[in-house]
């Protein structure tokens, strides 16, 4: 991430160039000749390079912005102007301007400095390092952008791990990664194949049993300051989905690597509330395997016993997502009581269909948890939107073999709407929402807050649902 400092001025003899959000209808009259002569009037998604004796000036079009997401677009539009420079260090011009929008400034330009680049021996433009973020109080802006840093970082972490290779990240890896958190001061707990096999998690072992690399369940836990249920996130964690047995086409396949950006965008969010030591209590719960092929693969057809007891009868082995978020759930709710449950994941292709890649699909049992996942998703730019769990999507998972089949068959299915009336199955009566982010995951093209490919969606959003609803404890 951008290394960030709060200042007053320019640094001395400093040769970067000065990034300024303008306003629609606002350019500072010493640049009005030039940006008339541009036609440049700052709205949004306009940017003027004017270079000049004085050094480099951006002017970044703005509009008229009315929440942080707005001046976090400009930022990253900033940060975009500055890479095409090939600028390593940005000075952000947020006089002026009050500590909320100077903090949702420099956080838009963190998101969008952001690079995969862990893998590549070179690199076709220089990497943006450093952020002079000019303000008028540093004091006074300084609250503000610890509490945009620590989301910033959290997204940005769940986008590092979602752009790891299936061969880099695996489940042991994964794990690794994950208990590196503790010094953040998440507990982390991590249950390997035999404390999965004594507990009963019978679907998260049949899903990643013929991967060369065991399936585990980690436990992250950030307990806050006051007394309350945890509020649980349940993250899907497949490091690579060939299908299994039911195999994918070649064509799309690599991306698969990345269907593990739910349990990464959990992890992303406990790293969030850790770092500006949100009182709320809360645990993510995150199932983590590969969907191989093997001799030992399950099969469709197959009944397994999940860690609630009830048995599902396999449909198709490429529907593995919620057959480990059904252990996952469970094993949350049993062992913590939560006070609500969320689980993300990248878990169908008809949620994509439906929305496409810039909203996440949400359903669950309880209408204010859903309408507060609503507006914290719009608080942070990550928007869902609300698809039903009808009688007739739990009728079609009827078994004559099982308890319940996971998936129906067939083709033009509601599919989205099926996984979540199977999840449904094991959230028992807390509670609960789920988000499908398919879609959302990975960025199809460029954006603002950053370049094309993994998202980060969802670490914000629920570190926004802590902040918004959760971190009163007169509410409990």
């Amino acid at each position: 991430m951008l290394r960030v400092r709060l200042r007053r001025a320019e640094r001395d003899g400093a040769a970067d160039p000065r990034a300024m959000p303008v306003r629609q209808g606002a350019v500072p009259p010493r640049f009005a000749r030039a940006a008339a002569a541009a036609r440049f009037t700052g709205g949004v998604g306009q940017v003027l390079d004017l270079p000049g004796p004085e050094g480099r000036v951006l002017l970044i079009g703005a509009g008229a912005p009315r929440h942080a997401t707005g001046w976090e677009a400009a930022g990253g539009r900033a940060a975009a102007a500055a890479l095409a420079c090939g600028a390593r260090r940005l000075a952000l011009d947020a006089r002026g301007l009050p500590p909320a929008a100077a903090a949702a400034l420099a956080a838009g330009a963190c998101l969008r400095a952001w690079r995969p680049d862990r893998w590549r021996t070179r690199t076709e433009e220089a990497p943006l390092a450093a952020l002079d973020l000019l303000v008028d109080d540093p004091a006074a802006t300084a609250p503000f952008w610890a509490r945009a840093e620590a989301a910033a970082r959290g997204c940005l972490l769940a986008r590092d791990l979602t752009a790891e290779p299936g061969n880099r990240l695996t489940t042991r890896e994964f794990a690794a990664r994950l208990e590196a958190l503790s010094e953040h001061g998440i507990a982390v707990d991590v249950l390997g194949r035999k404390r999965l096999a004594r507990a009963g998690c019978g679907a998260l072992l049949a899903v990643g049993r013929a991967a060369a690399h065991p399936p585990r369940l980690a436990v992250l836990r950030w307990r806050g300051s006051f007394a309350a249920p945890p509020v649980a996130f349940i993250g899907k964690g497949i490091t690579f989905d060939t299908g299994g047995l039911s195999l994918k086409p070649a064509e799309g396949m690599e991306a698969m690597r990345g269907d593990m950006a739910g349990a990464a965008a959990c992890a992303g969010a406990m790293l969030a509330l850790a770092l500006r030591r949100s009182p709320a209590p809360a645990v993510a719960v995150l199932a983590l395997a590969e969907n191989a092929i093997g001799a030992d693969a399950y099969r469709p057809g197959d009944v397994l016993a999940t860690l609630s007891g009830r048995t599902v009868e396999v449909v198709d082995t490429d529907a593995e997502g919620r057959l480990v978020l059904a252990d996952a759930l469970h094993y949350a709710r049993t062992r913590f009581a939560p006070a609500a449950m969320l689980d993300l994941a990248t878990l169908t292709g008809a949620a994509v269909t439906a929305l496409g890649h810039h909203r996440a699909a949400l359903f669950g049992t309880d209408a204010a948890l859903l309408a507060q996942v609503a507006a914290a998703g719009e608080a942070v730019g990550e928007p869902v939107w609300p698809l039903p769990i009808g009688a007739r999507h739990r009728e079609d998972l009827a078994s004559d073999i099982a308890d319940l089949r996971q998936c129906a068959t067939g083709r033009l299915l509601p599919d989205a709407c099926h996984a979540a009336a199977f999840l449904r199955e094991f959230a028992g009566g807390v509670p609960w929402a789920h988000l499908d982010i398919a879609g959302a995951a990975r960025r199809a093209e460029e954006e603002p807050l950053g370049p094309k490919g993994p998202s980060g969606f969802g670490a914000r959003l629920l570190d926004a649902l802590m902040a918004m609803y959760f971190e009163d404890p007169d509410r409990h």
